[in-house]
């Protein structure tokens, strides 16, 4: 890796932390600057403004999960293995970007036109509407029970998130440490889908 690249690197990790614990809003170049150890000036050399890097650092996340999650989805699998690989690789992703969540609810809050503006750019639709069809196959051959395509995909989402949201306050209540958090998610995966496929009655 380059001097560039790891400059690069160094600064995408400081704004990562700077951005999730202040915000967008209350984020300042000088805050990521100084998290880097490096100066304003350099800072502003590899990255023009505050947007940029916010983009930069976000959407790169976000594209990434986007990503794996529709290469699964395009796959030849049954509405069974779609829902088992969707939970999987989703929660996985999160377990690897924690912060994600909270970024979203912060774009969203912030300016939700921009944020879905870029939502539209990674074209989600195709591979939803291809597993909403599915589903709507299922219940029209009556091997799963009828119910509203939608509400999967929102189960599935809030099921999922909902631990990576509210973790402080879940390890605070429950007194999880961080060494059992993994393997509470990895038990997570199995809790989402049983609650899923017994909401389908697959």
């Amino acid at each position: 890796m380059s001097e560039k690249q790891d400059t690069e690197l160094i600064i995408k990790e400081a704004a990562r932390d700077i951005f999730l614990k202040k915000g967008y809003a209350g984020a300042r170049m000088q805050d990521i600057a100084d998290k880097a150890g490096i100066n304003k000036a350099l800072l502003h050399y590899y990255f023009r403004s505050k947007e940029k890097l916010f983009d930069v650092i976000f959407f790169e996340q976000f594209g990434k999960l986007i990503g794996q999650v529709k290469e699964g989805l395009r796959g030849d699998m049954n509405l069974h293995d779609k829902i088992e690989f969707f939970v999987d690789k989703y929660i996985g992703l999160l377990e690897q970007s924690p912060y994600l969540p909270l970024f979203v609810i912060n774009e969203l809050s912030r300016d939700s036109e921009r944020f879905i503006d870029k939502l539209k750019s990674f074209e989600v639709y195709p591979e939803a509407a291809s597993m909403i069809g599915m589903m709507m196959q299922e219940m029209e051959k009556g091997a799963i029970k009828k119910y509203h395509p939608f509400h999967l995909l929102m189960n599935i989402m809030s099921l999922s998130v909902f631990p990576f949201i509210a973790k402080p306050m879940i390890m605070t209540i429950t007194q999880v440490k961080d060494e059992d958090w993994k393997e509470l998610m990895a038990d997570r995966k199995e809790q989402v889908k049983a609650f899923i496929f017994n909401a389908l009655e697959i």
